[in-house]
């Protein structure tokens, strides 16, 4: 058993601008960190009885593997930068990011009504999260840009590739290659279902669209056939 002294622990900044704020100023009772913490009882840790070698290299591998990870979410930032190359065709202003469109998919995969045939939910929601995840380094590669669909393909592999290089590889590099690559190739119940939903979340992105901005939209409707099946399992 290890004792790591309370001294030890790093400290969020105590002095900040927030008293100033009557929302804040009322929630700061209960936070920690917006007033002075009582002394905190000591943490213990329970460590491999295994004597460590100076020898080892374990602390190098996991600095190694959180800054890959660092390096990885860093990258995946531009997902969130990133607008849509559709909307932005349409003179959309704000419109949503490639990680807004991601991010709804995965809630409809979360919320849908329950999935027959075997379809495995928690896949889905994986799925739609890395769907597009290639596009923070090719970017949204629309019809209108006159890209083949090969080409296409072959751009966001080599990204993807790259992606999971920054990554460090590994496990959570390997299953994000496998569902991109089953949802690329439509190759299971799962990938299927994501892409209707990828379909679904368009359009209903595009009704928002029309009703704030008052444009008519109706290219993405004519582009999109969904099933009336994956619309009854989203309760609509």
């Amino acid at each position: 058993m290890a004792v790591i002294s309370p001294a030890t622990r790093i400290a969020p900044p105590l002095h900040r601008p927030f008293n100033h704020r009557s929302t804040l100023a009322s929630a700061s009772k209960n936070l920690l960190f917006l007033r002075n913490p009582a002394p905190s009882p000591p943490i213990v840790a329970v460590r491999c009885q295994k004597p460590f070698s100076d020898s080892s290299t374990e602390p190098t591998n996991q600095a190694s593997s959180v800054s890959s990870s660092i390096d990885f979410l860093t990258l995946c930032h531009r997902l969130k930068t990133t607008k849509r190359k559709g909307w932005i065709n349409q003179g959309i202003n704000g419109a949503e990011s490639i990680a807004d469109h991601m991010y709804r998919m995965s809630l409809m995969a979360l919320i849908a009504a329950d999935l027959t045939g075997g379809v495995d939910r928690e896949r889905c929601i994986k799925m739609a999260i890395v769907h597009d995840i290639a596009e923070a380094i090719v970017g949204d590669i629309t019809p209108s840009d006159g890209v083949p669909k090969e080409e296409k393909s072959r751009r966001e592999k080599a990204a993807l590739k790259e992606m999971c290089k920054v990554l460090g590889g590994g496990l959570r590099a390997e299953e994000i290659t496998e569902l991109w690559l089953e949802y690329e190739n439509n190759a299971s119940l799962e990938a299927n279902l994501v892409k209707d939903f990828d379909k679904v979340e368009m359009i209903l992105q595009a009704l928002e669209y029309e009703s704030e901005h008052g444009k008519v939209l109706d290219e993405f409707f004519i582009s999109t056939a969904v099933s009336n099946r994956n619309w009854k399992e989203l309760g609509c």
